[in-house]
Protein backbone atom coordinates (compact mmCIF):
# COMPACT_ATOMS: atom_id res chain seq x y z
CA UNK A 1 0.00 0.00 0.00
CA UNK A 2 1.52 3.48 -1.02
CA UNK A 3 1.84 6.48 1.22
CA UNK A 4 -1.02 8.60 1.23
CA UNK A 5 -0.21 11.79 -1.85
CA UNK A 6 0.39 14.96 -0.19
CA UNK A 7 -0.83 18.52 -2.43
CA UNK A 8 0.91 21.88 -1.32
CA UNK A 9 -1.44 23.39 -4.09
CA UNK A 10 -0.47 26.10 -6.26
CA UNK A 11 -0.16 25.59 -10.34
CA UNK A 12 1.73 23.22 -11.31
CA UNK A 13 0.00 20.98 -8.30
CA UNK A 14 2.94 19.57 -6.13
CA UNK A 15 3.29 16.91 -3.85
CA UNK A 16 5.33 13.91 -2.42
CA UNK A 17 4.20 10.10 -1.59
CA UNK A 18 5.94 8.61 0.94
CA UNK A 19 6.11 4.71 1.30
CA UNK A 20 8.26 2.39 3.54
CA UNK A 21 8.15 -1.34 2.75
CA UNK A 22 9.72 -4.29 5.04
CA UNK A 23 11.63 -5.64 2.15
CA UNK A 24 15.39 -6.66 1.82
CA UNK A 25 15.94 -4.73 5.27
CA UNK A 26 13.01 -1.88 4.77
CA UNK A 27 13.36 0.17 1.71
CA UNK A 28 11.66 3.88 1.23
CA UNK A 29 10.08 5.16 -2.14
CA UNK A 30 9.54 8.43 -2.88
CA UNK A 31 7.06 9.80 -5.19
CA UNK A 32 7.36 13.58 -6.11
CA UNK A 33 6.57 16.68 -7.94
CA UNK A 34 8.55 19.73 -6.62
CA UNK A 35 8.15 23.44 -8.09
CA UNK A 36 9.16 25.64 -5.41
CA UNK A 37 11.21 23.04 -2.98
CA UNK A 38 14.71 23.69 -2.34
CA UNK A 39 16.34 20.83 0.06
CA UNK A 40 19.05 22.15 2.08
CA UNK A 41 22.52 20.56 2.06
CA UNK A 42 22.37 17.49 3.81
CA UNK A 43 23.72 13.77 3.30
CA UNK A 44 21.96 10.15 3.44
CA UNK A 45 23.49 7.04 5.80
CA UNK A 46 22.53 4.62 2.70
CA UNK A 47 22.29 4.96 -0.71
CA UNK A 48 19.98 7.26 -2.71
CA UNK A 49 18.40 6.25 -6.49
CA UNK A 50 15.52 7.87 -8.78
CA UNK A 51 14.81 8.75 -12.03
CA UNK A 52 13.92 12.26 -13.24
CA UNK A 53 10.28 11.72 -14.71
CA UNK A 54 9.99 15.45 -16.21
CA UNK A 55 11.17 18.54 -15.49
CA UNK A 56 14.86 19.00 -13.99
CA UNK A 57 16.52 19.22 -10.65
CA UNK A 58 19.75 20.86 -10.19
CA UNK A 59 22.19 19.57 -7.14
CA UNK A 60 25.71 20.01 -6.07
CA UNK A 61 27.45 16.84 -5.20
CA UNK A 62 31.21 15.90 -4.97
CA UNK A 63 32.16 19.54 -5.87
CA UNK A 64 30.21 19.46 -9.13
CA UNK A 65 27.17 21.58 -10.08
CA UNK A 66 25.07 19.06 -11.74
CA UNK A 67 21.44 18.97 -13.47
CA UNK A 68 19.18 15.70 -14.09
CA UNK A 69 17.09 16.04 -16.84
CA UNK A 70 13.81 13.86 -17.53
CA UNK A 71 15.09 10.31 -18.52
CA UNK A 72 18.25 10.38 -16.61
CA UNK A 73 18.91 8.90 -13.45
CA UNK A 74 20.23 10.89 -10.59
CA UNK A 75 22.04 9.15 -7.33
CA UNK A 76 23.59 9.77 -3.81
CA UNK A 77 26.24 7.54 -2.02
CA UNK A 78 25.75 7.51 1.68
CA UNK A 79 27.74 10.25 2.95
CA UNK A 80 28.40 12.95 0.14
CA UNK A 81 26.98 16.05 1.23
CA UNK A 82 24.15 17.28 -1.55
CA UNK A 83 21.14 19.64 -1.84
CA UNK A 84 18.71 20.19 -4.69
CA UNK A 85 16.07 22.35 -6.08
CA UNK A 86 14.87 23.13 -9.54
CA UNK A 87 16.88 24.15 -12.59
CA UNK A 88 13.34 24.48 -14.75
CA UNK A 89 10.15 26.77 -15.05
CA UNK A 90 7.57 23.92 -13.49
CA UNK A 91 10.29 22.27 -11.23
CA UNK A 92 10.97 18.36 -11.52
CA UNK A 93 8.96 15.26 -11.21
CA UNK A 94 11.02 12.13 -9.95
CA UNK A 95 10.87 8.82 -8.19
CA UNK A 96 13.46 8.04 -5.73
CA UNK A 97 14.80 4.74 -3.69
CA UNK A 98 16.06 4.95 -0.60
CA UNK A 99 18.42 1.91 0.48
CA UNK A 100 20.43 0.55 3.41
CA UNK A 101 24.01 -0.09 2.44
CA UNK A 102 23.39 -3.45 3.73
CA UNK A 103 20.98 -4.13 0.76
CA UNK A 104 23.88 -3.14 -1.95
CA UNK A 105 26.39 -4.55 -0.26
CA UNK A 106 24.07 -8.00 -0.50
CA UNK A 107 24.13 -7.40 -4.15
CA UNK A 108 27.41 -6.36 -4.69
CA UNK A 109 28.92 -9.41 -2.76
CA UNK A 110 27.88 -11.28 -5.65
CA UNK A 111 29.08 -9.12 -8.61
CA UNK A 112 32.18 -7.50 -7.49
CA UNK A 113 35.33 -9.00 -7.03
CA UNK A 114 36.87 -6.98 -3.90
CA UNK A 115 34.74 -6.56 -0.74
CA UNK A 116 33.18 -3.48 0.20
CA UNK A 117 30.03 -1.15 -0.86
CA UNK A 118 29.74 -0.24 -4.03
CA UNK A 119 30.86 3.24 -5.17
CA UNK A 120 29.68 5.81 -7.97
CA UNK A 121 31.53 8.36 -9.07
CA UNK A 122 28.66 9.81 -11.49
CA UNK A 123 25.62 11.85 -9.63
CA UNK A 124 23.42 11.81 -12.79
CA UNK A 125 23.52 8.86 -15.33
CA UNK A 126 22.19 8.84 -18.69
CA UNK A 127 21.26 5.39 -19.52
CA UNK A 128 17.19 5.05 -20.59
CA UNK A 129 17.58 1.40 -19.71
CA UNK A 130 18.10 1.59 -16.06
CA UNK A 131 16.18 4.91 -16.04
CA UNK A 132 12.93 2.73 -17.29
CA UNK A 133 13.80 -0.24 -14.89
CA UNK A 134 13.97 2.27 -12.08
CA UNK A 135 10.41 3.48 -12.75
CA UNK A 136 9.34 0.33 -13.73
CA UNK A 137 10.60 -1.24 -10.32
CA UNK A 138 9.51 1.92 -8.21
CA UNK A 139 5.84 1.48 -9.46
CA UNK A 140 5.88 -2.26 -9.00
CA UNK A 141 6.65 -2.19 -5.52
CA UNK A 142 3.91 0.82 -4.59
CA UNK A 143 1.28 -1.63 -6.14
CA UNK A 144 -0.49 -3.60 -3.33
CA UNK A 145 -1.07 -6.32 -6.17
CA UNK A 146 2.20 -7.30 -6.41
CA UNK A 147 3.37 -9.97 -3.74
CA UNK A 148 6.26 -9.57 -1.38
CA UNK A 149 8.57 -12.09 -3.35
CA UNK A 150 8.04 -10.17 -6.64
CA UNK A 151 8.87 -7.03 -5.09
CA UNK A 152 12.21 -8.11 -3.63
CA UNK A 153 12.95 -10.13 -6.68
CA UNK A 154 12.41 -7.03 -9.25
CA UNK A 155 14.01 -5.11 -6.94
CA UNK A 156 16.96 -7.00 -6.57
CA UNK A 157 17.46 -7.12 -10.25
CA UNK A 158 17.42 -3.54 -10.77
CA UNK A 159 19.84 -3.50 -8.32
CA UNK A 160 22.21 -5.66 -9.83
CA UNK A 161 21.99 -3.98 -13.09
CA UNK A 162 22.53 -0.46 -11.55
CA UNK A 163 25.45 -1.99 -10.08
CA UNK A 164 26.76 -4.08 -12.94
CA UNK A 165 26.64 -1.33 -15.56
CA UNK A 166 27.88 2.04 -13.16
CA UNK A 167 29.76 0.59 -9.81
CA UNK A 168 33.71 1.05 -9.47
CA UNK A 169 35.10 -2.03 -9.09
CA UNK A 170 36.96 -1.46 -6.42
CA UNK A 171 34.38 -1.10 -4.24
CA UNK A 172 34.01 1.07 -0.84
CA UNK A 173 34.85 0.57 2.55
CA UNK A 174 32.64 2.61 4.98
CA UNK A 175 34.03 2.43 8.46
CA UNK A 176 35.06 5.44 10.87
CA UNK A 177 38.53 4.90 9.88
CA UNK A 178 37.55 7.66 7.22
CA UNK A 179 37.13 10.16 9.40
CA UNK A 180 39.41 12.47 11.47
CA UNK A 181 39.32 11.34 14.90
CA UNK A 182 38.14 15.09 16.10
CA UNK A 183 35.17 14.91 13.72
CA UNK A 184 34.62 11.62 14.86
CA UNK A 185 34.06 12.87 18.28
CA UNK A 186 32.25 15.84 17.79
CA UNK A 187 29.56 13.76 15.49
CA UNK A 188 29.22 11.71 18.90
CA UNK A 189 28.54 14.83 20.72
CA UNK A 190 26.28 15.95 18.82
CA UNK A 191 24.08 12.73 18.05
CA UNK A 192 24.11 12.24 22.13
CA UNK A 193 23.17 16.23 23.04
CA UNK A 194 21.48 17.90 19.96
CA UNK A 195 18.07 18.39 22.19
CA UNK A 196 20.61 20.71 23.94
CA UNK A 197 22.09 24.13 23.00
CA UNK A 198 25.71 22.60 22.28
CA UNK A 199 28.00 25.26 21.11
CA UNK A 200 31.01 25.38 19.03
CA UNK A 201 33.68 26.44 21.92
CA UNK A 202 32.29 23.35 23.79
CA UNK A 203 32.70 20.75 20.44
CA UNK A 204 36.02 22.10 19.97
CA UNK A 205 37.24 21.33 23.36
CA UNK A 206 36.07 18.16 23.01
CA UNK A 207 37.54 17.77 19.53
CA UNK A 208 41.22 18.85 20.68
CA UNK A 209 40.90 21.78 18.29
CA UNK A 210 40.65 25.28 17.73
CA UNK A 211 37.04 26.04 16.40
CA UNK A 212 37.91 27.21 13.63
CA UNK A 213 40.33 24.11 12.54
CA UNK A 214 37.09 22.32 13.73
CA UNK A 215 34.72 23.91 11.22
CA UNK A 216 37.11 23.25 8.34
CA UNK A 217 37.75 19.69 9.43
CA UNK A 218 34.22 19.00 9.90
CA UNK A 219 33.14 20.63 6.52
CA UNK A 220 36.01 19.19 4.56
CA UNK A 221 35.25 15.77 5.57
CA UNK A 222 31.25 15.67 5.80
CA UNK A 223 30.42 18.05 3.38
CA UNK A 224 28.37 20.22 5.97
CA UNK A 225 29.39 22.53 8.82
CA UNK A 226 28.76 21.27 12.52
CA UNK A 227 25.51 23.65 12.87
CA UNK A 228 24.11 22.03 9.72
CA UNK A 229 24.99 18.23 11.07
CA UNK A 230 23.53 19.03 14.68
CA UNK A 231 20.12 20.53 12.31
CA UNK A 232 20.36 17.19 10.03
CA UNK A 233 20.97 15.19 13.33
CA UNK A 234 17.39 17.13 14.97
CA UNK A 235 15.24 16.51 11.95
CA UNK A 236 16.64 12.67 12.20
CA UNK A 237 15.38 12.42 15.44
CA UNK A 238 12.30 14.32 15.03
CA UNK A 239 11.53 11.58 12.26
CA UNK A 240 11.97 8.57 14.04
CA UNK A 241 10.03 10.04 16.95
CA UNK A 242 6.79 10.99 14.50
CA UNK A 243 5.93 7.42 13.76
CA UNK A 244 4.70 7.61 17.77
CA UNK A 245 1.70 9.46 19.02
CA UNK A 246 3.27 12.39 20.67
CA UNK A 247 2.70 15.95 19.89
CA UNK A 248 4.36 17.21 16.82
CA UNK A 249 4.92 20.19 19.18
CA UNK A 250 6.49 18.57 22.08
CA UNK A 251 8.87 17.01 19.71
CA UNK A 252 9.93 19.76 18.40
CA UNK A 253 11.03 21.03 21.72
CA UNK A 254 12.83 17.90 23.05
CA UNK A 255 14.63 18.02 19.84
CA UNK A 256 15.93 20.96 20.06
CA UNK A 257 13.88 23.42 18.01
CA UNK A 258 12.65 26.76 19.24
CA UNK A 259 9.12 25.48 18.38
CA UNK A 260 6.81 23.43 16.20
CA UNK A 261 7.50 25.95 13.02
CA UNK A 262 10.86 25.80 13.49
CA UNK A 263 10.89 22.03 13.68
CA UNK A 264 8.51 22.46 10.15
CA UNK A 265 10.59 24.93 8.28
CA UNK A 266 13.67 23.07 8.40
CA UNK A 267 11.96 19.04 8.34
CA UNK A 268 10.39 20.20 4.96
CA UNK A 269 14.49 21.83 3.25
CA UNK A 270 15.34 18.35 4.37
CA UNK A 271 12.32 15.60 3.94
CA UNK A 272 10.66 17.76 1.22
CA UNK A 273 6.97 17.51 3.25
CA UNK A 274 5.95 18.98 6.45
CA UNK A 275 6.28 16.70 9.92
CA UNK A 276 2.32 16.44 9.66
CA UNK A 277 2.17 14.78 6.05
CA UNK A 278 5.18 12.82 6.95
CA UNK A 279 3.04 10.89 9.49
CA UNK A 280 -0.01 10.81 7.92
CA UNK A 281 2.74 9.00 5.24
CA UNK A 282 4.00 6.66 7.78
CA UNK A 283 0.36 5.61 9.11
CA UNK A 284 -0.55 4.92 5.42
CA UNK A 285 2.74 2.77 4.89
CA UNK A 286 3.04 -1.16 4.88
CA UNK A 287 6.10 -1.02 7.27
CA UNK A 288 4.08 0.78 9.92
CA UNK A 289 0.98 -1.56 9.52
CA UNK A 290 3.34 -4.64 10.06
Amino acid sequence: MTGQTIAHGGPPREFATMTSLPILGGVELLHARYVTQIFSRHFHDGYAVGCIEQGAMRFRYQGQNLVASGGQVNLVVPGEAHDGHGAAPDGWAYRMFYLRPETLAEVAGALMTRPGLPDFRMGVIDDPVLAAAISRTHRLLESPDTSTLEKETRLMAMLAGWISRWAEERGRLAGPGREHRAVARAREIIQAGYGGDLSLAGLAREAGLSPFHLVRVFERETGVTPHAYLTQVRVQRARQRLAGAERIADIAVECGFADQAHLTRLFKRQTGMTPGNFRKNLQNSPLRRG
